[in-house]
């Protein structure tokens, strides 16, 4: 008998690849969390977290990553939208999943032009966390709920709704800044600005920038 009559085993079916998850939250206790609850899944690997939007970009173009979860808000100077607008412009970038606590059209719309994938709520469920990090993984848009109904809604009524830059100027006035002040940090003319909030009142009904504001907030266009 000789070798010929034993052969080799098949070789075991090679493991699929992780998919590698960077975490960007400035809070402490929520970076715990994620990572608790994200490294309970097989296929995800978690290569790092990291506390600043700027730490963000820089990891997200120098490591192994598939998926971003990106916060919005950080202590720093950088916003979240500004880090996933620089990850997104990068070839071969990975995706970029935002997980807030905010679900106005100002966050959303700005998160959504930057390039992110997707929007999630950091109310939401381990189950629905996992599976929208697997959406993002394989280049699909991955929505919460009311992210998508909000989404919608300005879909059907696209004559009344504000628009990304007029929102943007909107959540400045909310903020307390000047025409002056909201021209210089959009780099726009006074004129420029003055022309956006006449629309904005037109689309809201109302005609100042407390009301303006009253009603956007009230209606989640803006955070206050």
């Amino acid at each position: 008998m000789t070798a010929t009559d034993f052969p080799e085993p098949p070789a075991p079916p090679a493991r699929p690849r992780r998919i590698r998850l960077l975490l960007a939250d400035d809070h402490p206790v929520v970076r715990a969390g994620l990572r608790a609850v994200l490294e309970t899944e097989e296929d995800f690997e978690i290569v790092a977290d990291v506390p600043t939007a700027e730490q963000a970009v820089g990891l997200a173009a120098r490591l192994d990553v598939d998926v971003v979860l990106m916060d919005l808000q950080f202590g720093g100077r950088m916003l979240g939208s500004q880090a996933t607008a620089a990850i997104a412009a990068a070839p071969g970038a990975p995706r970029v999943l935002v997980l807030t606590t905010y679900d106005t059209d100002a966050d959303i719309l700005a998160a959504i032009e930057a390039g992110a994938t997707g929007y999630l709520l950091k109310d939401a469920p381990p189950e629905e966390l996992a599976a929208a990090v697997r959406t993002a993984a394989a280049g699909k848009s991955a929505l919460a709920p009311t992210v998508a109904l909000r989404l919608m809604d300005r879909m059907r009524t696209p004559a009344s709704a504000l628009s990304r830059r007029e929102t943007e100027v909107l959540q400045l006035v909310a903020d307390g800044l000047s025409n002056a002040a909201i021209s210089k940090q959009l780099f726009l003319s006074q004129a420029t600005v003055k022309s956006h909030l006449v629309h904005i009142y037109s689309k809201l009904g109302v005609d100042s920038r407390t009301s303006a504001v009253a009603a956007a907030t009230a209606q989640g266009l803006i955070r206050r």
